[in-house]
Protein backbone atom coordinates (compact mmCIF):
# COMPACT_ATOMS: atom_id res chain seq x y z
CA UNK A 1 0.00 0.00 0.00
CA UNK A 2 2.72 2.49 0.96
CA UNK A 3 5.47 3.49 -1.47
CA UNK A 4 8.69 1.48 -1.22
CA UNK A 5 11.64 3.62 -0.20
CA UNK A 6 15.26 3.04 -1.18
CA UNK A 7 17.50 1.33 1.34
CA UNK A 8 20.19 3.61 2.77
CA UNK A 9 22.71 3.33 5.58
CA UNK A 10 20.74 2.07 8.57
CA UNK A 11 19.46 4.72 10.95
CA UNK A 12 19.10 3.01 14.34
CA UNK A 13 15.87 4.94 14.95
CA UNK A 14 14.25 4.33 11.54
CA UNK A 15 13.19 1.09 9.88
CA UNK A 16 11.40 0.67 6.57
CA UNK A 17 9.14 -2.35 6.30
CA UNK A 18 10.15 -4.89 3.66
CA UNK A 19 9.51 -8.55 2.96
CA UNK A 20 11.92 -9.58 5.73
CA UNK A 21 10.33 -7.45 8.45
CA UNK A 22 8.75 -9.52 11.18
CA UNK A 23 5.65 -8.65 13.20
CA UNK A 24 5.71 -5.30 14.99
CA UNK A 25 4.33 -4.91 18.49
CA UNK A 26 1.86 -2.17 19.44
CA UNK A 27 0.37 -1.54 22.85
CA UNK A 28 -3.39 -2.05 22.88
CA UNK A 29 -4.10 -0.66 26.33
CA UNK A 30 -3.27 -3.42 28.82
CA UNK A 31 -2.69 -5.90 25.97
CA UNK A 32 -0.52 -6.02 22.86
CA UNK A 33 -1.13 -6.42 19.15
CA UNK A 34 1.27 -7.97 16.67
CA UNK A 35 0.81 -6.03 13.45
CA UNK A 36 2.13 -6.06 9.89
CA UNK A 37 2.42 -2.72 8.14
CA UNK A 38 2.41 -2.27 4.35
CA UNK A 39 5.72 -2.65 2.56
CA UNK A 40 7.62 0.65 2.58
CA UNK A 41 6.04 1.90 5.83
CA UNK A 42 8.39 3.72 8.19
CA UNK A 43 8.80 2.69 11.82
CA UNK A 44 10.29 5.28 14.20
CA UNK A 45 11.94 4.00 17.37
CA UNK A 46 13.17 5.89 20.44
CA UNK A 47 16.83 6.29 21.34
CA UNK A 48 18.38 3.63 23.56
CA UNK A 49 18.60 4.62 27.24
CA UNK A 50 21.54 6.84 28.16
CA UNK A 51 23.85 5.70 30.91
CA UNK A 52 22.78 7.10 34.30
CA UNK A 53 24.99 9.14 36.61
CA UNK A 54 27.38 6.82 38.42
CA UNK A 55 27.36 8.43 41.88
CA UNK A 56 23.97 10.14 42.09
CA UNK A 57 24.28 11.28 45.71
CA UNK A 58 27.56 13.02 44.91
CA UNK A 59 25.99 14.64 41.84
CA UNK A 60 23.12 15.96 43.96
CA UNK A 61 25.50 17.42 46.52
CA UNK A 62 27.57 19.02 43.75
CA UNK A 63 24.45 20.61 42.23
CA UNK A 64 23.38 22.03 45.59
CA UNK A 65 26.86 23.46 46.22
CA UNK A 66 27.46 24.70 42.65
CA UNK A 67 24.08 26.03 41.51
CA UNK A 68 23.26 28.01 38.38
CA UNK A 69 23.34 31.80 38.93
CA UNK A 70 22.71 31.43 42.67
CA UNK A 71 24.38 31.11 46.03
CA UNK A 72 24.92 27.53 47.19
CA UNK A 73 21.93 26.19 49.05
CA UNK A 74 23.77 26.09 52.38
CA UNK A 75 24.39 29.86 52.11
CA UNK A 76 20.62 30.44 52.00
CA UNK A 77 19.94 28.50 55.21
CA UNK A 78 19.88 29.99 58.71
CA UNK A 79 18.41 29.05 62.09
CA UNK A 80 14.86 30.23 62.68
CA UNK A 81 13.95 30.65 59.00
CA UNK A 82 10.70 29.46 57.49
CA UNK A 83 11.39 26.94 54.73
CA UNK A 84 8.96 25.26 52.33
CA UNK A 85 9.93 22.46 49.98
CA UNK A 86 7.56 21.72 47.10
CA UNK A 87 7.84 18.44 45.23
CA UNK A 88 6.35 17.08 41.98
CA UNK A 89 3.42 14.71 42.33
CA UNK A 90 2.59 11.20 41.11
CA UNK A 91 1.91 12.22 37.50
CA UNK A 92 5.58 11.70 36.61
CA UNK A 93 7.47 9.55 35.83
CA UNK A 94 5.46 6.97 33.94
CA UNK A 95 5.41 4.23 35.08
CA UNK A 96 6.51 5.14 38.64
CA UNK A 97 10.22 4.55 39.11
CA UNK A 98 11.81 1.85 41.21
CA UNK A 99 12.62 2.85 44.76
CA UNK A 100 14.36 4.92 45.85
CA UNK A 101 12.57 7.58 43.85
CA UNK A 102 14.98 10.37 42.93
CA UNK A 103 12.78 12.77 44.89
CA UNK A 104 13.57 10.82 48.05
CA UNK A 105 17.30 11.16 47.36
CA UNK A 106 16.99 14.90 46.68
CA UNK A 107 14.89 15.54 49.79
CA UNK A 108 17.31 13.51 51.93
CA UNK A 109 20.28 15.67 50.91
CA UNK A 110 18.31 18.91 51.34
CA UNK A 111 17.08 17.92 54.79
CA UNK A 112 20.61 16.96 55.86
CA UNK A 113 21.75 20.47 54.99
CA UNK A 114 18.80 21.93 56.87
CA UNK A 115 19.74 19.96 59.99
CA UNK A 116 23.36 21.09 59.73
CA UNK A 117 22.32 24.75 59.58
CA UNK A 118 19.65 24.68 62.26
CA UNK A 119 16.57 24.95 60.04
CA UNK A 120 13.63 23.15 61.61
CA UNK A 121 10.51 25.07 60.48
CA UNK A 122 10.10 22.95 57.36
CA UNK A 123 6.99 22.00 55.40
CA UNK A 124 7.01 19.66 52.39
CA UNK A 125 4.13 20.25 49.97
CA UNK A 126 3.18 17.92 47.11
CA UNK A 127 2.51 20.32 44.23
CA UNK A 128 -0.62 18.72 42.81
CA UNK A 129 -2.21 21.89 41.37
CA UNK A 130 -5.62 20.57 40.21
CA UNK A 131 -4.58 16.91 40.19
CA UNK A 132 -5.89 14.43 42.73
CA UNK A 133 -4.50 14.32 46.24
CA UNK A 134 -1.89 11.62 46.66
CA UNK A 135 -2.62 9.01 49.30
CA UNK A 136 -0.37 8.46 52.29
CA UNK A 137 1.12 5.22 50.92
CA UNK A 138 1.75 6.87 47.54
CA UNK A 139 3.59 9.76 49.18
CA UNK A 140 5.51 7.35 51.38
CA UNK A 141 6.68 5.41 48.34
CA UNK A 142 7.84 8.66 46.71
CA UNK A 143 9.64 10.37 49.62
CA UNK A 144 10.78 7.28 51.52
CA UNK A 145 9.85 5.81 54.90
CA UNK A 146 12.08 8.03 57.06
CA UNK A 147 10.94 11.35 55.64
CA UNK A 148 7.31 10.23 55.60
CA UNK A 149 7.35 9.07 59.21
CA UNK A 150 9.00 12.33 60.33
CA UNK A 151 6.83 14.84 58.47
CA UNK A 152 3.46 13.27 57.57
CA UNK A 153 0.75 14.54 57.88
CA UNK A 154 1.27 17.90 59.63
CA UNK A 155 4.38 19.00 57.74
CA UNK A 156 4.09 16.82 54.63
CA UNK A 157 0.84 17.20 52.75
CA UNK A 158 -0.89 17.89 49.44
CA UNK A 159 -1.40 21.40 48.09
CA UNK A 160 -5.07 22.46 48.19
CA UNK A 161 -6.00 24.76 45.32
CA UNK A 162 -9.46 25.34 46.77
CA UNK A 163 -8.48 26.30 50.33
CA UNK A 164 -9.89 29.84 50.73
CA UNK A 165 -7.37 30.60 53.49
CA UNK A 166 -4.46 28.77 51.89
CA UNK A 167 -4.12 30.77 48.65
CA UNK A 168 -2.65 34.27 48.38
CA UNK A 169 -2.21 36.53 45.37
CA UNK A 170 1.45 37.22 44.61
CA UNK A 171 0.71 39.85 41.97
CA UNK A 172 -0.63 40.54 38.49
CA UNK A 173 1.50 40.51 35.34
CA UNK A 174 1.40 43.52 32.96
CA UNK A 175 -0.76 41.33 30.69
CA UNK A 176 -3.32 40.91 33.48
CA UNK A 177 -2.50 37.35 34.64
CA UNK A 178 -3.32 36.81 38.33
CA UNK A 179 -0.55 34.83 40.04
CA UNK A 180 -2.05 33.11 43.07
CA UNK A 181 -0.07 30.55 45.05
CA UNK A 182 0.00 28.44 48.19
CA UNK A 183 0.13 30.76 51.21
CA UNK A 184 2.72 28.75 53.14
CA UNK A 185 5.07 28.81 50.12
CA UNK A 186 4.62 32.55 49.56
CA UNK A 187 5.16 33.44 53.20
CA UNK A 188 8.32 31.35 53.56
CA UNK A 189 11.81 32.84 53.64
CA UNK A 190 12.88 30.28 51.04
CA UNK A 191 10.96 28.04 48.66
CA UNK A 192 12.81 25.00 47.30
CA UNK A 193 11.22 23.15 44.39
CA UNK A 194 12.23 19.51 43.87
CA UNK A 195 11.50 18.47 40.30
CA UNK A 196 11.60 15.32 38.17
CA UNK A 197 11.47 15.50 34.35
CA UNK A 198 10.53 12.50 32.24
CA UNK A 199 10.49 14.53 29.03
CA UNK A 200 10.93 18.31 28.80
CA UNK A 201 7.28 18.95 29.71
CA UNK A 202 7.86 19.84 33.31
CA UNK A 203 10.13 22.03 35.40
CA UNK A 204 11.14 25.63 34.84
CA UNK A 205 8.56 28.29 35.58
CA UNK A 206 5.79 25.69 35.34
CA UNK A 207 6.88 24.07 38.60
CA UNK A 208 5.91 26.75 41.12
CA UNK A 209 3.56 28.80 38.96
CA UNK A 210 1.34 25.83 38.11
CA UNK A 211 2.08 23.24 40.76
CA UNK A 212 1.18 25.51 43.70
CA UNK A 213 -1.54 27.68 42.13
CA UNK A 214 -5.36 27.73 42.08
CA UNK A 215 -7.97 27.57 39.32
CA UNK A 216 -8.02 31.33 38.71
CA UNK A 217 -4.27 31.38 38.18
CA UNK A 218 -3.99 28.27 36.00
CA UNK A 219 -6.90 29.38 33.80
CA UNK A 220 -4.68 32.18 32.46
CA UNK A 221 -3.09 29.60 30.16
CA UNK A 222 -5.16 26.41 30.44
CA UNK A 223 -8.06 27.68 28.36
CA UNK A 224 -9.65 27.15 24.96
CA UNK A 225 -7.99 30.19 23.36
CA UNK A 226 -4.45 29.14 24.30
CA UNK A 227 -4.61 25.36 24.05
CA UNK A 228 -6.57 25.36 20.78
CA UNK A 229 -3.48 26.83 19.08
CA UNK A 230 -0.80 25.06 21.09
CA UNK A 231 0.47 22.11 19.10
CA UNK A 232 3.32 21.08 21.36
CA UNK A 233 5.29 22.02 24.44
CA UNK A 234 8.34 21.64 22.22
CA UNK A 235 7.16 23.34 19.01
CA UNK A 236 9.10 26.64 18.67
CA UNK A 237 6.55 28.31 16.37
CA UNK A 238 5.11 31.49 17.97
CA UNK A 239 1.49 30.34 17.94
CA UNK A 240 2.48 27.11 19.69
CA UNK A 241 4.68 28.83 22.27
CA UNK A 242 1.89 30.93 23.77
CA UNK A 243 1.24 28.46 26.59
CA UNK A 244 4.89 28.48 27.62
CA UNK A 245 5.16 32.25 27.21
CA UNK A 246 2.28 32.86 29.63
CA UNK A 247 3.70 30.46 32.22
CA UNK A 248 7.12 32.09 31.83
CA UNK A 249 5.90 35.64 32.41
CA UNK A 250 3.92 34.49 35.46
CA UNK A 251 6.96 32.60 36.70
CA UNK A 252 9.21 35.61 36.33
CA UNK A 253 6.81 37.55 38.57
CA UNK A 254 7.11 34.74 41.12
CA UNK A 255 10.91 34.96 40.98
CA UNK A 256 10.73 38.72 41.54
CA UNK A 257 8.57 38.32 44.63
CA UNK A 258 9.90 35.10 46.20
CA UNK A 259 13.27 33.51 46.89
CA UNK A 260 13.00 30.28 44.91
CA UNK A 261 15.71 27.64 44.63
CA UNK A 262 15.05 25.00 41.96
CA UNK A 263 16.45 21.47 41.93
CA UNK A 264 15.75 19.77 38.62
CA UNK A 265 16.50 16.28 37.41
CA UNK A 266 15.93 14.33 34.23
CA UNK A 267 15.93 10.60 33.65
CA UNK A 268 16.61 8.23 30.79
CA UNK A 269 13.88 6.29 28.98
CA UNK A 270 14.49 2.83 30.47
CA UNK A 271 10.81 2.21 31.15
CA UNK A 272 10.84 -1.59 31.30
CA UNK A 273 13.05 -3.95 33.26
CA UNK A 274 13.36 -7.61 34.20
CA UNK A 275 11.27 -10.06 32.19
CA UNK A 276 9.83 -7.28 29.99
CA UNK A 277 13.08 -5.37 29.34
CA UNK A 278 12.85 -6.37 25.66
CA UNK A 279 10.02 -3.82 25.30
CA UNK A 280 12.71 -1.13 25.45
CA UNK A 281 14.23 -2.38 22.18
CA UNK A 282 13.20 -2.74 18.51
CA UNK A 283 11.67 -6.10 17.65
CA UNK A 284 14.53 -6.89 15.25
CA UNK A 285 16.88 -7.12 18.26
CA UNK A 286 14.70 -9.58 20.20
CA UNK A 287 16.07 -13.03 20.83
CA UNK A 288 13.98 -16.17 20.44
CA UNK A 289 13.64 -16.15 24.24
CA UNK A 290 12.40 -12.53 24.19
CA UNK A 291 9.80 -13.45 21.57
CA UNK A 292 8.72 -16.50 23.57
CA UNK A 293 8.34 -14.39 26.73
CA UNK A 294 6.28 -11.86 24.81
CA UNK A 295 3.91 -14.47 23.38
CA UNK A 296 3.48 -16.18 26.75
CA UNK A 297 2.76 -12.92 28.61
CA UNK A 298 0.41 -11.67 25.92
CA UNK A 299 -1.54 -14.93 25.92
CA UNK A 300 -1.85 -14.69 29.70
CA UNK A 301 -3.04 -11.09 29.51
CA UNK A 302 -5.67 -12.00 26.92
CA UNK A 303 -7.19 -14.54 29.32
CA UNK A 304 -7.44 -12.08 32.22
CA UNK A 305 -10.25 -9.65 33.00
CA UNK A 306 -9.42 -5.98 32.46
CA UNK A 307 -9.20 -5.21 36.20
CA UNK A 308 -6.55 -7.89 36.66
CA UNK A 309 -4.53 -6.59 33.70
CA UNK A 310 -4.62 -3.07 35.13
CA UNK A 311 -3.41 -4.37 38.49
CA UNK A 312 -0.42 -6.00 36.81
CA UNK A 313 0.57 -2.79 35.02
CA UNK A 314 0.07 -0.82 38.24
CA UNK A 315 2.72 -2.99 39.86
CA UNK A 316 5.35 -2.31 37.20
CA UNK A 317 8.14 -0.08 38.49
CA UNK A 318 10.50 1.39 35.90
CA UNK A 319 14.30 1.06 36.27
CA UNK A 320 14.90 4.65 35.19
CA UNK A 321 18.35 6.15 35.63
CA UNK A 322 18.98 9.80 36.45
CA UNK A 323 21.09 11.42 33.72
CA UNK A 324 21.33 15.02 34.99
CA UNK A 325 20.90 17.05 38.20
CA UNK A 326 21.08 20.84 38.29
CA UNK A 327 20.03 23.46 40.80
CA UNK A 328 19.76 27.23 41.20
CA UNK A 329 17.77 29.96 39.50
CA UNK A 330 14.73 28.94 37.48
CA UNK A 331 15.73 29.61 33.87
CA UNK A 332 19.43 28.61 33.75
CA UNK A 333 18.70 25.46 35.76
CA UNK A 334 15.87 24.47 33.45
CA UNK A 335 17.92 25.15 30.32
CA UNK A 336 20.60 22.72 31.51
CA UNK A 337 17.96 20.05 32.10
CA UNK A 338 16.29 20.69 28.74
CA UNK A 339 19.61 20.25 26.96
CA UNK A 340 20.19 16.86 28.56
CA UNK A 341 16.58 15.77 28.12
CA UNK A 342 16.63 16.38 24.39
CA UNK A 343 19.87 14.38 24.11
CA UNK A 344 17.90 11.40 25.40
CA UNK A 345 14.51 11.90 23.84
CA UNK A 346 14.96 13.75 20.51
CA UNK A 347 14.91 11.59 17.36
CA UNK A 348 15.58 13.21 13.94
CA UNK A 349 12.93 12.40 11.32
CA UNK A 350 12.76 13.58 7.72
CA UNK A 351 9.35 13.94 6.15
CA UNK A 352 5.78 13.80 7.42
CA UNK A 353 3.39 10.89 7.01
CA UNK A 354 -0.10 10.74 5.51
CA UNK A 355 -1.06 8.12 8.07
CA UNK A 356 0.38 7.85 11.59
CA UNK A 357 0.02 4.51 13.41
CA UNK A 358 0.45 4.33 17.18
CA UNK A 359 -0.19 1.95 20.02
CA UNK A 360 -1.55 3.49 23.21
CA UNK A 361 -0.16 2.06 26.44
CA UNK A 362 -2.15 2.08 29.71
CA UNK A 363 0.09 4.87 30.99
CA UNK A 364 -0.99 8.50 31.39
CA UNK A 365 -0.07 11.19 33.93
CA UNK A 366 -3.67 11.12 35.18
CA UNK A 367 -4.41 7.40 35.49
CA UNK A 368 -1.63 6.21 37.80
CA UNK A 369 -3.16 3.41 39.93
CA UNK A 370 -6.43 4.22 38.21
CA UNK A 371 -8.39 3.73 34.96
CA UNK A 372 -7.56 5.22 31.57
CA UNK A 373 -11.04 6.49 30.77
CA UNK A 374 -12.22 7.68 27.31
CA UNK A 375 -11.27 11.34 27.91
CA UNK A 376 -7.76 10.28 28.89
CA UNK A 377 -7.50 8.10 25.76
CA UNK A 378 -8.41 11.22 23.78
CA UNK A 379 -5.73 13.34 25.44
CA UNK A 380 -3.10 10.63 24.99
CA UNK A 381 -3.77 10.33 21.25
CA UNK A 382 -4.38 13.98 20.32
CA UNK A 383 -2.77 15.78 23.26
CA UNK A 384 0.40 13.89 24.14
CA UNK A 385 1.45 11.39 21.47
CA UNK A 386 0.49 13.73 18.62
CA UNK A 387 2.43 16.52 20.31
CA UNK A 388 5.67 14.60 20.77
CA UNK A 389 7.49 16.58 18.08
CA UNK A 390 9.51 19.67 17.32
CA UNK A 391 9.39 21.46 13.97
CA UNK A 392 6.22 20.15 12.35
CA UNK A 393 3.86 17.33 13.37
CA UNK A 394 4.81 13.82 12.33
CA UNK A 395 1.51 13.48 10.47
CA UNK A 396 0.60 15.85 7.64
CA UNK A 397 -2.19 18.37 8.06
CA UNK A 398 -5.43 16.64 7.10
CA UNK A 399 -3.78 13.25 7.62
CA UNK A 400 -5.05 10.29 9.61
CA UNK A 401 -4.11 8.80 12.98
CA UNK A 402 -4.68 5.07 13.48
CA UNK A 403 -4.49 4.13 17.17
CA UNK A 404 -4.69 0.82 19.01
CA UNK A 405 -6.65 0.97 22.26
CA UNK A 406 -9.61 -0.98 23.67
CA UNK A 407 -11.48 2.26 24.48
CA UNK A 408 -13.49 0.84 27.34
CA UNK A 409 -16.32 2.94 28.72
CA UNK A 410 -15.02 2.73 32.27
CA UNK A 411 -14.18 5.37 34.88
CA UNK A 412 -12.52 5.43 38.30
CA UNK A 413 -15.39 6.92 40.29
CA UNK A 414 -13.16 8.23 43.10
CA UNK A 415 -10.46 9.77 40.92
CA UNK A 416 -12.51 11.01 37.96
CA UNK A 417 -16.09 11.85 39.06
CA UNK A 418 -16.43 14.99 36.92
CA UNK A 419 -15.08 13.05 33.92
CA UNK A 420 -18.19 10.85 33.97
CA UNK A 421 -20.54 13.80 33.61
CA UNK A 422 -18.27 15.47 31.05
CA UNK A 423 -18.17 12.35 28.86
CA UNK A 424 -21.88 11.57 28.94
CA UNK A 425 -23.28 15.10 29.04
CA UNK A 426 -20.80 17.47 27.39
CA UNK A 427 -19.88 15.26 24.45
CA UNK A 428 -23.56 14.61 23.78
CA UNK A 429 -23.88 18.37 23.29
CA UNK A 430 -20.76 18.96 21.19
CA UNK A 431 -17.13 17.95 20.64
CA UNK A 432 -16.24 21.60 19.96
CA UNK A 433 -14.31 23.10 22.88
CA UNK A 434 -15.82 26.55 22.38
CA UNK A 435 -19.30 25.07 22.86
CA UNK A 436 -18.21 22.96 25.83
CA UNK A 437 -16.36 25.86 27.49
CA UNK A 438 -19.72 27.49 28.34
CA UNK A 439 -20.25 24.83 30.99
CA UNK A 440 -16.80 25.07 32.61
CA UNK A 441 -17.93 27.52 35.32
CA UNK A 442 -20.82 25.24 36.29
CA UNK A 443 -18.41 22.35 36.95
CA UNK A 444 -15.85 24.54 38.74
CA UNK A 445 -18.49 25.82 41.17
CA UNK A 446 -20.08 22.43 41.84
CA UNK A 447 -19.75 21.99 45.63
CA UNK A 448 -19.86 18.18 45.47
CA UNK A 449 -16.99 18.00 43.00
CA UNK A 450 -14.98 20.53 45.01
CA UNK A 451 -15.53 18.52 48.17
CA UNK A 452 -14.33 15.34 46.45
CA UNK A 453 -11.20 17.19 45.27
CA UNK A 454 -10.42 18.65 48.69
CA UNK A 455 -11.36 15.77 50.99
CA UNK A 456 -11.11 12.74 48.73
CA UNK A 457 -8.82 11.83 45.86
CA UNK A 458 -10.66 13.32 42.91
CA UNK A 459 -9.21 15.47 40.17
CA UNK A 460 -10.48 19.04 40.23
CA UNK A 461 -13.83 19.33 38.39
CA UNK A 462 -12.27 21.44 35.63
CA UNK A 463 -9.73 18.75 34.76
CA UNK A 464 -11.69 16.94 32.01
CA UNK A 465 -12.21 20.30 30.28
CA UNK A 466 -8.45 20.88 30.20
CA UNK A 467 -7.87 17.36 28.89
CA UNK A 468 -10.33 18.02 26.08
CA UNK A 469 -8.84 21.44 25.25
CA UNK A 470 -5.36 19.91 25.14
CA UNK A 471 -6.53 17.69 22.29
CA UNK A 472 -7.79 20.63 20.23
CA UNK A 473 -4.67 21.34 18.19
CA UNK A 474 -4.32 17.71 17.16
CA UNK A 475 -8.05 17.41 16.51
CA UNK A 476 -7.95 20.45 14.23
CA UNK A 477 -4.74 19.34 12.48
CA UNK A 478 -6.06 15.91 11.40
CA UNK A 479 -9.69 17.12 11.16
CA UNK A 480 -10.49 14.58 13.90
CA UNK A 481 -9.65 11.78 11.47
CA UNK A 482 -8.73 9.25 14.15
CA UNK A 483 -9.42 5.56 13.64
CA UNK A 484 -9.43 3.20 16.63
CA UNK A 485 -8.61 -0.42 15.87
CA UNK A 486 -10.44 -3.19 17.74
CA UNK A 487 -12.23 -1.17 20.41
CA UNK A 488 -13.88 -3.25 23.13
CA UNK A 489 -16.64 -0.63 23.28
CA UNK A 490 -17.05 0.85 19.76
CA UNK A 491 -19.44 3.50 21.07
CA UNK A 492 -16.48 5.22 22.79
CA UNK A 493 -14.67 6.30 19.58
CA UNK A 494 -18.05 7.37 18.20
CA UNK A 495 -18.70 9.51 21.28
CA UNK A 496 -15.25 11.10 20.84
CA UNK A 497 -16.06 11.90 17.19
CA UNK A 498 -13.66 9.23 15.90
CA UNK A 499 -14.00 6.14 13.71
CA UNK A 500 -13.93 2.38 14.37
CA UNK A 501 -12.14 -0.37 12.48
CA UNK A 502 -12.04 -4.06 13.34
CA UNK A 503 -8.56 -4.62 11.92
CA UNK A 504 -5.52 -2.64 10.86
CA UNK A 505 -6.16 -3.54 7.21
CA UNK A 506 -9.66 -2.11 7.47
CA UNK A 507 -8.27 1.04 9.12
CA UNK A 508 -5.71 1.47 6.34
CA UNK A 509 -8.45 1.16 3.71
CA UNK A 510 -10.45 3.85 5.53
CA UNK A 511 -7.32 6.03 5.66
CA UNK A 512 -6.98 5.76 1.88
CA UNK A 513 -10.43 7.27 1.47
CA UNK A 514 -9.84 9.97 4.08
CA UNK A 515 -6.52 11.12 2.59
CA UNK A 516 -7.67 10.73 -1.01
CA UNK A 517 -4.47 8.81 -1.77
CA UNK A 518 -4.38 5.29 -3.14
CA UNK A 519 -0.88 4.78 -1.69
CA UNK A 520 -0.53 7.01 1.38
CA UNK A 521 2.79 7.17 3.21
CA UNK A 522 2.53 5.36 6.53
CA UNK A 523 4.67 5.89 9.64
CA UNK A 524 4.48 4.10 12.98
CA UNK A 525 5.33 6.07 16.11
CA UNK A 526 6.75 3.15 18.11
CA UNK A 527 6.14 4.41 21.62
CA UNK A 528 6.70 3.66 24.50
CA UNK A 529 9.50 4.15 25.42
CA UNK A 530 8.89 7.87 25.01
CA UNK A 531 10.56 10.01 22.36
CA UNK A 532 10.23 13.42 20.72
CA UNK A 533 10.53 13.57 16.93
CA UNK A 534 12.53 16.44 15.42
CA UNK A 535 10.57 16.50 12.18
CA UNK A 536 11.95 18.13 9.07
CA UNK A 537 9.18 18.47 6.48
Amino acid sequence: MARPRPRITRDPNIEFVDDKTGPLVAFHGTRFKEISLPRGSRVIYPNPPMEPIGNLKAAIRYALNHPEDSEPLFAKLRPGMKLTIAVDDISLPLPPMQRPDVRELLLTEVLKLCADYGVDDIHIIVAICLHRRMTGPEIKRMVGDKIFDTYWPDRLYNHDAEDPDGIVEVGVTPEGDHVRLNRRAVESDLLIYVNLNLVPMNGGHKSVTVGLCDYKSVSAHHNTHTLHKCHSYFDPRPQSSQLQNIMDRMGRLVDEKLDVFHIETTINNRMFGGLISHLNRPERTWSDFDRAKFHASNAALDRMPEAARRKIFDQIAAPYGVIAVHAGKTEPTHQKILQKSFEQYAVPVKGQADVLVMGVAPITPYSVYSIMNPILVQVMVLGYLFNMYRGVPLVKEGGVIIAFHPCREEFHREHHPSYVEFYHRMLAISTNSYDIHKFEKEFVENPDYIHMYRKGHAYHPVHPFYMWYWGDAGRKWVKNQVIIVDADHPRVPTQLGWHNARTLDEALEMAQTMTGKSVPEVSMFHCPPIMICDVEA
